[in-house]
């Protein structure tokens, strides 16, 4: 099999998220239909328009010793609990080197942030302000970089095949996968740590957000405030957390006896060149990024049962993504359960994809598809053009390889689709 087509499987899972912190309890929490948003309990959320959001479940001081925690942004922190976890679960008893199993030079890492480390920058910069330039921490620098969760990640698990850090927006934890995937694809690795995180629940973020209207205000009623695809849905909220995968040559993983969760089949990629802010309403760029994911794989649609949506709970975005579903597949998409875990996460931005990337693998790997929950009254566009998975998981079929679809997007217009399957 020559480089350009080698196979590639997942072989590791790793997550710390608003349902849970790791990746079994947040596919519970998935699973069971539980929403992870809270009211903001901060002091400074008392002056914001918007005061709900959903923090990780577990906060990374229970898990991170102090000293080391000091030197990294929250970011970065829950990139390497995330990390860690898929690392062990693939099978790894040590990084690179020390663990006979994977060789350093063969493996990279890629870690995807679409705002970086801006609550150290934020934070940092009133202590300049208040306290004076010699109370700056030190390791600032190294904290607020966009690439410092995937450094981190990196170091920890050894890689010098390469360590990379795709920025576009909300589509960035998906782009990082894919990255990741294509890494292995055409050579330069045989083990990829891919993934994505972010930590933004800061008072600049939350008001910036709301100020664009693309925030929920629904602040009496948090758990219900993720309502993809409901009549009454008014914009997204705002989650953290990481979701990491371990990617793997279906070659490396067999001769090291590696359990595979899933096939990562390969990804499709495309710019809207629409708004900076806003999704093209008809969903011709994601309708591309379908459609280039169809043509650069030897996906079947009919092996396509469930798609893992990007749907942030906002007026525009859910149905457009539908819309295009629709233009590339037809009547095939009669038959594909669509989920939006948003509803339960809130909106992860950059580390979305990598949270989703974890549900889509789990999906298959269980053959169950989580529920879309809050829809009390679909919008009869959404339910013209495919079928949702409200209130409750739904069953996938049993027999047979069968395939899903994880669709991540974000501010600039940028598209990821990234496709998954059973062996």
């Amino acid at each position: 099999m020559s480089p350009t087509n080698r196979t590639v499987v997942v072989t590791g899972i790793g997550a710390t998220t608003p349902l849970g912190g790791d990746a079994a309890s947040t596919w519970e929490g998935m699973i069971a239909g539980r929403s992870g948003v809270k009211p903001l309990e901060q002091e400074w959320a008392a002056d914001q328009a918007v005061r709900i959001a959903a923090p990780v479940a577990v906060d990374p001081s229970e898990v991170i010793p102090r000293p080391q925690a000091r030197r990294l942004d929250r970011s970065a922190q829950f990139a390497l609990i995330a990390a860690k976890e898929a690392w062990a679960d693939a099978g790894f008893t040590a990084k690179a080197g020390d663990d006979p199993a994977v060789d350093p030079d063969r493996l990279g890492a890629v870690i995807a942030s679409g705002i970086g480390g801006v609550t150290t920058l934020l934070d940092q910069y009133d202590v300049l302000k208040e306290k004076g330039v010699r109370r700056v921490s030190p390791h600032t620098v190294p904290m607020l970089m966009p690439n410092g969760p995937s450094a981190n990640v990196g170091l920890a698990v050894g890689a010098r095949a390469g360590v990379h850090t795709p920025v576009s927006a909300c589509a960035s934890g998906a782009e990082a996968i894919g990255y990741g995937i294509e890494m292995i694809r055409t050579g330069r690795a045989d083990v990829v740590v891919a993934g994505g995180t972010e930590a933004a629940i800061h008072p600049l973020p939350i008001a910036a957000f709301g100020n664009m209207m693309a925030m929920s205000k629904n602040n009496d009623d948090p758990q219900g405030a993720s309502r993809p695809y409901d009549v009454a849905r008014d914009g997204f909220v705002l989650g953290e957390g990481s979701g990491v995968v371990v990617l793997e040559s279906a070659e490396h993983a067999a001769k090291r006896g590696a359990r595979v969760y899933a096939e990562a089949v390969g990804q499709g990629i495309s710019a809207d060149a629409h708004d900076i802010v806003q999704p093209e309403p008809e969903g011709r760029g994601i309708s591309h990024a379908l459609q280039n994911l169809m043509d650069r794989t030897d996906l079947n649609p009919a092996e396509i049962v469930h798609v893992n949506a990007h749907a942030t709970s906002t007026p525009a975005g859910d149905v457009a993504e539908l819309k295009a579903l629709r233009k590339v597949f037809g009547d095939d998409v009669d038959h594909m359960a669509v989920s939006a875990t948003k509803s339960m996460t809130g909106h992860l931005l950059g580390g979305a994809g990598g949270v989703e990337t974890v549900a889509t693998v789990l999906a298959l790997y269980h053959r169950l598809a989580p529920p879309t929950i809050n829809v009390e009254n679909l919008d009869p566009e959404a339910e013209a053009a495919a079928d949702v998975v409200r209130g409750e998981a739904r069953k996938l079929p049993v027999e047979g390889r069968i395939a899903a679809l994880n669709d991540s997007f974000g501010f600039g217009g940028h598209n990821v689709v990234l496709a998954f399957r059973t062996v």
